[in-house]
């Protein structure tokens, strides 16, 4: 009895799709943005939160096209310029407390180091621009500034376990300081002023130092406080 010839079966197997692949940014790109980011800061720091995009276009060495193709308004961009400094102070902690970590520094030196370096980045540039219409609360921002108040709250720790630190300062009262006093006079003519900010960081910082010649009137300020305004 002969048998049936077997029936081949074919499998076959749809194509997968091709994975798609983003795009990264051109280097020349990315070169861009942060030029844009950076003159945008330096505009700031003259002109406040209403900071001609023209003019910050010309700064970085781009055009108006460029600016509006990495930035759809200024409100982003001033996202991005809060970005950049928060990112920038953290950074400076960092670096200040991983010189006293080697032994570099004293915990109060390191924690000294910080606040001119700080200072450097012009936050008090920023207060406006967090006063107003600004999104606080974007999760971008929250992160960046909890990682920022880390840093300096192991910093002020630090300093204080020495017993280089009066003991009744918050991270918030160093960062009010460093706000007002490297916030920019309205005018152009206190651009002058600015010589003296690290003279005046100078005299604070020797006021936070132990011990204590006088009790500090009300609680120390936390970061928390600063962003309930």
């Amino acid at each position: 009895m002969n048998e049936a010839p077997k029936e081949t079966v074919v499998v076959t197997t749809a194509p997968t799709e091709p994975q798609r692949r983003v795009p990264r940014p051109r280097a020349d790109a990315l070169r861009n943005r942060e030029r844009i980011v950076a003159a945008a800061r330096e505009v700031l720091v003259e002109y406040g939160t209403e900071l001609p995009l023209d003019e910050t276009a010309r700064r970085a060495g781009v055009g108006n096209a460029t600016l509006y193709r990495n930035f759809k308004d200024r409100d982003e961009l001033m996202h991005h310029v809060v970005l950049s400094v928060t990112d920038h102070i953290t950074e400076h902690a960092e670096k200040a407390l991983a010189a006293e970590e080697a032994g570099e520094s004293s915990a109060f030196e390191a924690l000294r180091t910080f606040v001119h370096a700080a200072a450097d980045e012009r936050i008090g540039a920023l207060c406006p621009t967090l006063q107003a219409t600004f999104d606080k609360d974007h999760p971008d921002l929250v992160a960046a500034l909890d990682r920022l108040t880390v840093g300096i709250e192991e910093l002020i720790g630090r300093a204080r376990t020495a017993g280089e630190l009066r003991t009744d300062i918050g991270v918030g009262d160093l960062m009010v300081a460093l706000s007002q006093l490297t916030r920019p006079l309205p005018g152009k003519g206190c651009l002058a002023f600015d010589r003296f900010v690290h003279r005046h960081l100078q005299l604070f910082l020797d006021g936070l130092m132990a011990p204590a010649r006088s009790e500090l009137p009300g609680a120390a300020a936390t970061l928390e406080d600063l962003r309930k305004g």
